[in-house]
């Protein structure tokens, strides 16, 4: 169909839009069904009351990460074939994540110290139950991600660290010294850089209005180019052309003047 140069522009973003929305939506999506059915994770699950939050927070990367595959799917079907049902479902299935996106930034921009009190207590269960299970390599893996992730090393920090020690980052002497408290990291972490959590969130939900004006300049572009020219038809079939009567030729009299 024919689109004019801000329709075609339109349709251009959506399609690179929503190939990396769908890359996005398999990472999240891969990544929440690894943590739920991996050998290193899966004990979580059987469900300690300490550890609910990691079943929620990977519970809501798999759904999110399925909504995200539906909107690429429905809006590269809508931009490729041009199909304004497509766009219609796209459109409303984007405004949901980002209303879910701005709510999710502003939330955990309020309550940052809360998420990462709770963040450190999910920690201090790990590190309780690898502690009483003498060592359990799924429970190490887990560990090894913190560890190496923040730069810090169990409950006691690096010197006061004799049962973890193995999962926590090589440094030397001095560096295994100074070397933090996990729990402590995590909360300074959450507290410190809670505005860029924020500002992650926004500029996220930013892209989405973008894709969501885009789709709508090409859903009344669509609209368009299917209604076509208007022609004006005129109808009278009531009205009867008669033809003029013929006047009768001229007498004699009328030639003599």
């Amino acid at each position: 169909m024919a689109l004019d140069g801000c329709g075609y522009c339109c349709k251009v973003i959506l399609i690179i839009f929503n190939i990396f929305f769908a890359i996005v939506g398999f990472a999240m999506l891969g990544l929440g069904l690894w943590l739920r059915f991996g050998s290193e994770t899966r004990g979580f699950f059987d469900i300690d009351l300490n550890t609910q939050q990691f079943v929620i927070g990977v519970t809501v990367l798999m759904v999110t990460g399925t909504l995200m595959l539906l909107v690429a799917l429905f809006g590269d079907c809508g931009a490729c074939s041009e199909s304004r049902c497509a766009l219609g479902v796209f459109s409303g299935l984007l405004t949901v994540l980002i209303l879910a996106e701005i709510t999710a930034g502003v939330l955990a921009f309020v309550n940052s110290d809360e998420v990462g009190k709770q963040l450190a207590e999910f920690y201090a269960t790990i590190y309780a139950q690898y502690v009483n299970k003498g060592g359990d390599p799924s429970l190490a893996v887990t560990l090894k991600i913190f560890h190496n992730a923040l730069d810090c090393c169990g409950i006691g920090g690096g010197i006061l660290e004799p049962f973890v020690r193995e999962t926590c980052p090589r440094a030397g002497l001095l560096q295994t010294l100074v070397m933090p408290s996990c729990p402590a990291v995590i909360v300074d972490v959450f507290n410190s850089r809670a505005p860029v959590v924020l500002g992650c969130f926004v500029g996220l939900a930013l892209l989405m209005v973008l894709a969501l004006l885009c789709s709508s300049v090409l859903s009344r572009q669509i609209k368009r180019t299917h209604q076509g020219p208007q022609y004006l038809i005129l109808e009278n079939s009531s009205v009867t052309l008669q033809p003029a009567p013929l006047s009768p030729p001229p007498g004699p009299a009328a030639l003599l003047y």
